[in-house]
């Protein structure tokens, strides 16, 4: 295999030490594994190893800008969460594709749920994933960067691709607002669009944004009526995108996750996900809510994880036409108690 010439700037690499080898797999790209050779700043010749996404088209880009932006967003307050992003772009040798290269994750090593104490080597952060998500979950978002505010807000600035939808990150200030719009109402087109129109999910989807939204989630309910601050969130986080290994290659077993739809939310939306398919045991979350205990009300913790399981029940049912059940069943479940 020969790595296309933009990836070779963009890396500056060598190409006459560089070898390609497909790698891992996914259902929206081809993925391979880069290995070179690299002087070090004290003259030494050092191996190192990449993680390269191609794809094709306008999807590809947007799919891999936001994966850039996501796992950069997560690194900088996690340095040892995920991998970071080290470039993305447009194939100068295949017109119309395009590349994501990130550090190279090799993935292996134990039980992601062993003690904090043991979680990583001794040479890693010692940091076991349920402690590395509660930092993520407590560690403010970045105001926007194109400077129309000065204080963090609900939002990303890059588009970001939950399975393979285009998720709007436009910003706002109030979170209920985001959740309703960014992706209740949002996802409720998309569905439409691909399985048609739909009176009952229209009208559920409609009562859950309009009323439940705000009742459960809005800024006058949250922490006794302060709100919540945005943090980053991962997007995705089933259990399938959680695992240990090394990052670029040093030192240290971690508990880490990758492909990531991030924005800046509340940082329990990512609890509906991660509760949606299961992996995450009691253990995780004992000791996950010691380091970030859930928002108040508590008494409110679960339903308001259904709320955000729903997103992802809508979202998977735009992609792949059923889970409609189970968003129609959390729906009037949070109808009954919350509604009129």
């Amino acid at each position: 295999m020969k790595l296309d010439s933009a990836i070779v700037k963009a890396l500056s690499l060598d190409p006459a030490v560089i070898s390609v080898a497909s790698h891992g797999g996914s259902g929206f790209s081809s993925t391979s594994k880069v290995s070179t050779t690299v002087t070090s700043p004290e003259g030494k010749e050092e191996k190192r190893n990449f993680f390269v996404k191609t794809g094709k088209g306008r999807d590809a880009e947007i799919m891999f800008e936001g994966e850039h932006t996501s796992l950069n967003a997560i690194h900088d307050a996690v340095p040892s969460l995920c991998p970071a992003s080290l470039a993305w772009g447009k194939l100068s040798d295949s017109p119309g594709g395009a590349f994501l290269v990130t550090e190279f994750l090799d993935l292996g090593g134990g039980s992601i749920f062993s003690p904090s104490s043991s979680s990583s080597s001794s040479e890693g952060s010692g940091m076991s994933l349920a402690q590395k998500l509660a930092k993520l979950h407590t560690t403010p978002a970045p105001p926007p960067h194109d400077g129309s505010s000065d204080k963090p807000m609900f939002g990303f600035p890059a588009t970001t691709c939950c399975g393979d939808t285009a998720q709007p990150n436009d910003y706002k200030a109030s979170w209920a607002e985001f959740y309703a719009e960014n992706r209740l109402r949002f996802i409720l087109r998309q569905s439409e669009s691909t399985n048609g129109a739909d009176d009952e999910l229209r009208s559920l989807v409609k009562k859950t944004a309009d009323v439940v939204v705000p009742r459960l989630i809005g800024d006058e309910v949250l922490n006794n009526g302060k709100g919540v601050t945005p943090v980053v969130t991962h997007g995705d986080l089933w259990s399938g995108n959680k695992s240990r290994g090394t990052i670029g290659g040093r030192p240290g077993v971690e508990d880490v996750v990758f492909d990531p739809s991030a924005c800046y939310a509340h940082g329990e939306f990512d609890h509906g996900i991660m509760s949606m398919f299961g992996g995450f045991g009691k253990s995780f979350w004992d000791e996950y809510h010691r380091y970030c205990p859930k928002t108040e009300p508590q008494d409110q913790w679960e339903d308001r994880v259904a709320l955000y399981e729903l997103y992802h029940h809508l979202n998977h049912h735009a992609i792949f036409g059923g889970y409609r059940a189970g968003a129609v069943s959390i729906m009037k479940k949070l109808w009954k108690k919350y509604g009129d």
